[in-house]
């Protein structure tokens, strides 16, 4: 027999699940793009509770009436002996529920035991005002198709008779590939997201679903399971170098996708992330987002994946030019370095309002041009009436006079103010065109008001 208060609890999750649907599309929950931390760039696979709090504590206090909201845990959480630099895949220790969905390892996140999984952490990162996401790998564990769990929702279908050991993950051996024709793919996804959305969950990054190979049909899984779960959860897709053959898709089933490998804290992966970018300006907007990955600044790799513990080891000049690149392509934002470890200058980076004004209004990004190692992006915002322009000296050796016609921006012979918004430089200008001298790496970032 249903207990009165079962029968309640039911009425609500379905009267919540409507709301959700009557919200719309998936592309409303992230009309601006996604901000906020992951634990990857600092700890790997290895990040603890007492650690997630202390960077969603930082995030409350210095940067959440900024705009920066989201406090991600990254990979192999549910991994009892993790190590750093590196995933241990000698002999895991996996901890999994009945139906084949990972847990919270409880020796990494205490508050997850006895089943409780991560609401406790989702809660208290919820109570600060934040939202709270994770990590996953795409596929059914191992460990899972190995004790032929049996996949929620179903009668009587088990693990083992949805997989395949085909596209397996090449560099990481915990899951299998789901066959999505497979009577039981779709409700063991819509398992897993049914579980992450009774943990609170706002936001998840999925691994493996865009390079080498895009996995179409798992992502139509994760699509239909999220809008199904009754709660607005952020889809992140990662990693790599998504096909721009794929951008149709990708543009319809995600909110936001990687578009290169791994961006650490050295020059070069800037600059072939800015030469990737150019395919992806038309995808940007609408509550989709091309994703140029976290953002390697602060004190990074306390137990990570590349190097020692370490401030960032881009110069002050870099690091502007990282900021200015990701914002005015309106990438999301992931700060990637320990929060609390931050010095004045990495926050002030954090903190830029005119920079993070321009991150959430401006539209119509476009790439002028990007030749010679000289690159030109600007957007604009309508409702100010501003034109934003970011020019890059990209190369290593020489330093380059940029020029930019003011016709380019429909700004010849306007009256108008100009504002410098992040690094300082000297320029000249007229009413036909614009000069700066960059150094190599140097960046200089321009707002043109026109006076009403």
């Amino acid at each position: 027999m249903v207990s009165c208060g079962e029968t309640a609890k039911e009425n609500v999750e379905t009267k919540q699940k409507e709301e959700v649907n009557k919200k719309g599309n998936f592309k409303d929950w992230a009309q601006t793009p996604p901000m906020g931390w992951n634990s990857w760039d600092c700890y790997g696979p290895t990040v603890t509770e007492k650690e997630v709090k202390a960077n969603a504590d930082y995030m409350s206090e210095h940067l959440k009436n900024y705009g920066w909201e989201y406090v991600v845990v990254d990979i192999r959480w549910f991994v009892e002996n993790t190590k750093a630099a590196g995933y241990n895949q000698t002999d895991p220790k996996y901890v999994i529920d009945e139906y084949g969905r990972y847990q919270p390892a409880v020796n990494k996140f205490p508050s997850a035991k006895d089943g409780k999984g991560f609401k406790p952490l989702a809660d208290y990162i919820h109570g600060k005002g934040l939202k709270f996401g994770i990590h996953i790998m795409r596929g059914i564990p191992v460990e899972a198709v190995t004790k032929k769990s049996p996949v929620k929702g179903t009668d009587g279908i088990t693990a083992d008779e949805i997989y395949t050991t085909e596209n397996q993950c090449k560099w990481l051996r915990d899951n299998y590939t789901v066959v999505a024709s497979k009577k039981g793919a779709q409700e063991y996804y819509n398992s897993l997201f049914e579980l992450y959305a009774a943990w609170g969950v706002d936001f998840i990054k999925i691994d493996d679903l865009s390079a080498p190979i895009y996995h179409e049909d798992e992502i139509n899984l994760i699509r239909k399971a999220i809008d199904n779960c009754g709660r607005k959860i952020v889809l992140s897709t990662s990693p790599g170098e998504t096909p721009i053959e794929s951008a149709e898709h990708v543009s319809e089933n995600a909110n936001m996708w990687r578009m290169v490998n791994d961006v650490w804290d050295e020059w070069l992966h800037l600059k072939h992330l800015m030469e990737v970018s150019q395919d992806w300006y038309p995808y940007i907007g609408d509550g989709t987002w091309p994703d140029c990955d976290m953002i390697p600044l602060g004190k990074i790799s306390i137990r990570g994946e590349r190097g020692e513990e370490r401030m960032t080891r881009l110069t002050k000049e870099e690091q502007y030019s990282l900021m200015t690149f990701f914002c005015i392509m309106k990438s999301p934002l992931f700060f990637g370095g320990d929060l609390p470890s931050n010095d004045e200058f990495t926050l002030s980076l954090l903190t830029n309002k005119e920079l993070l004004k321009m991150h959430s209004n401006a539209t119509n990004v476009k790439q002028l041009f990007q030749k010679d190692n000289e690159l030109a992006i600007t957007s604009s915002d309508s409702a100010s009436n501003t034109t934003y322009l970011a020019l890059f000296n990209i190369g290593d050796e020489e330093d380059r006079e940029i020029t930019i016609p003011l016709r380019k921006l429909n700004l010849e012979n306007k009256e108008m103010v100009v504002n410098e918004i992040l690094s300082k430089n000297t320029y000249s200008i007229d009413d036909k065109k614009l000069k700066v001298t960059l150094k190599p790496h140097e960046s200089y970032l321009l707002s043109f008001s026109l006076v009403k």
